[in-house]
């Protein structure tokens, strides 16, 4: 972030989203009634199976399209591959994983570019579409909003125990389907309604990313802690210590942006610092409208929508657990 900061800003007259407020993707205007949406995302292997990998993978870098209210049209692969230690189907399995995903998205790969690396990686650089009208950002939450998020919370942690193999099988199963599920039923269903801002919750965690939908709108959120959805067995797991090195900078980060309310258990706490991957979409909207969402995101098969707090004019900090 304090790179991003020191870069100079970009100008051009269609451009519509860069990174001055550290939205999901950026956003650049063809015509009048085109723009593209890019973005692009990859990280190192958090399950064993190379196919689910990249799946999950995937998925993740298509994410960003979704929250800015855009369909995928296009995906590049990015692979880091260590030469003479992993055999070479391992890579075919993980790009046979991304391809499912994008085909599933109704988008195409047309291509990539692959690195020698000490470190497996990969992803994948994502190219949508939207209506210059329709764009969605992570600012202009209103007083008054409410919030939902369509996937429940804990990725990070349940990943982090699989690694030490203490993590249960159900929470393992839980996360994985969380993981390699798309966000499109979601950015569908949220685009009936009049959202005001959207972004979706990956490695700066729940109160990461509602501290940049904050901060850039000129509230406050305050997110209730006993209304977020978990993943099974995470609250276990976040009291037993399995946390990230991503929970613990997001932590630091965040410190005197985000306060806590005394009854919040240091675990629930974790959790809601825990970075996610392929995390559901944090949407604000007119809280009178926030209950006919939860409902339709529902009955559209996205089971975790929860309403999880509200918006308020600007306090002591942007973020507030309560």
């Amino acid at each position: 972030m304090h790179v991003l900061h020191s870069l100079p800003k970009w100008e051009h007259p269609d451009l519509i989203v860069g990174t001055e407020t550290s939205d999901d993707a950026g956003v650049f205007r063809l015509r009048p009634d085109l723009a593209i949406v890019n973005t692009v995302d990859f990280f190192t292997p958090i399950v064993d199976d190379p196919y689910v990998f990249g799946q999950i993978a995937a998925a993740n870098a298509l994410s960003d399209v979704y929250a800015m209210g855009g369909d995928p049209i296009v995906a590049l692969n990015i692979v880091g591959f260590p030469k003479g230690t992993l055999e070479i189907d391992v890579l075919g399995e993980i790009l046979k994983g991304g391809a499912e995903r994008v085909r599933a998205a109704g988008a195409v790969v047309i291509g990539g570019h692959s690195i020698i690396d000490k470190e497996l990686k990969f992803g994948m650089a994502v190219t949508g579409t939207v209506h210059p009208d329709r764009v969605l950002r992570n600012v202009g939450v209103r007083e008054g909003d409410a919030l939902v998020l369509t996937k429940r919370l804990g990725t990070g942690i349940i990943t982090t125990a699989l690694k030490q193999r203490k993590a249960p099988a159900a929470s393992v199963r839980a996360a994985i389907s969380s993981m390699v599920s798309l966000n499109k039923t979601a950015s569908a269903v949220m685009r009936r309604f009049q959202v005001h801002a959207c972004s979706d919750v990956t490695g700066y965690g729940l109160l990461g990313h509602a501290y940049e939908m904050a901060s850039g709108s000129g509230v406050t959120l305050v997110l209730e802690s006993a209304k977020l959805p978990l993943l099974p067995g995470v609250a276990r797991l976040a009291a037993g210590g399995y946390l990230t090195g991503g929970c613990k900078r997001n932590q630091s980060y965040l410190e005197g942006k985000v306060t806590m309310g005394r009854g919040v258990a240091q675990g629930l706490a974790d959790i809601a610092f825990d970075p996610q991957t392929s995390g559901g979409l944090l949407i604000a909207l007119p809280a009178k409208d926030a209950p006919r969402l939860v409902k339709a995101l529902r009955a559209a098969g996205v089971a975790a929508a929860t309403m999880v707090g509200t918006a308020t004019r600007l306090r002591k900090a942007p973020v507030e657990l309560t």
